[in-house]
């Protein structure tokens, strides 16, 4: 059952989620174990942001359908090993039916993943960088309204502009939002989820090893 008003969800089990990931088993299982949580390794951040690129006019439910796929024809999201690919490499993925098959976001991952080399020879990491942005958290209760207000968080917007600035591609401010809801820069569970307090203690615990 769900409650429109609070954007909860309450299916079989009784536990409450936020209601976005009632629809299949597959996206419980990411609100409840991924979403979230503080992401801090340079490849995994990188896997985030190019998976949100890939998916922009399509529903996450197919990216995460195709993850294992992405993560076996962009070599593991390897920064090095991505920023060598090649017309050749374009070819081979365009063909690859394990993931979604559209040049421009195939070469903006390539793109990209030159890019973030050159910010890791800057900033020191990608987990620098990216957490540099992380807006600071807000307490008591997020709804569904309330979370549709700061899709567009300016926080994000920042991001994105210092990306593109910084030749990165298929980042735009609502595709930077997403990341950092699902890499943790925020904490986008609603009130009465019970992920919300787990995701807040991991960015607490986060903040502190830092």
């Amino acid at each position: 059952m769900t409650d429109l008003d609070d954007g909860l969800a309450r299916g079989a089990d009784g536990v409450p989620r936020c209601w976005w990931c009632d629809a299949t088993a597959e996206y419980r299982a990411y609100h409840d174990e991924e979403w979230g949580i503080p992401i801090g390794d340079d490849a995994r951040l990188f896997e985030t942001i190019s998976l949100e690129g890939f998916q922009a006019g399509l529903s996450w439910l197919t990216i995460l359908r195709k993850r294992e796929g992405f993560r076996q024809a962009f070599a593991g999201f390897d920064l090095a090993k991505v920023a060598r690919f090649d017309e050749h490499d374009v070819a081979r993925l365009l063909a690859d039916g394990g993931i979604v098959r559209h040049r421009g976001k195939i070469e903006a991952v390539i793109n990209n993943a030159a890019r973030a080399l050159e910010l890791i020879e800057s900033e020191g990491s990608l987990v620098t960088y990216f957490w540099r942005f992380a807006p600071v958290e807000h307490e008591g209760g997020l709804d569904k309204a309330a979370l549709a207000e700061r899709a567009l968080a300016p926080e994000a917007k920042e991001l994105a502009r210092d990306l593109k600035r910084r030749g990165w591609k298929f980042v735009g401010a609502p595709t930077v939002y997403a990341f950092m809801q699902a890499a943790g820069l925020v904490n986008d569970h609603v009130g009465g989820c019970f992920a919300r307090e787990r995701a807040r203690q991991a960015r607490a615990d986060f903040a502190r090893t830092r």
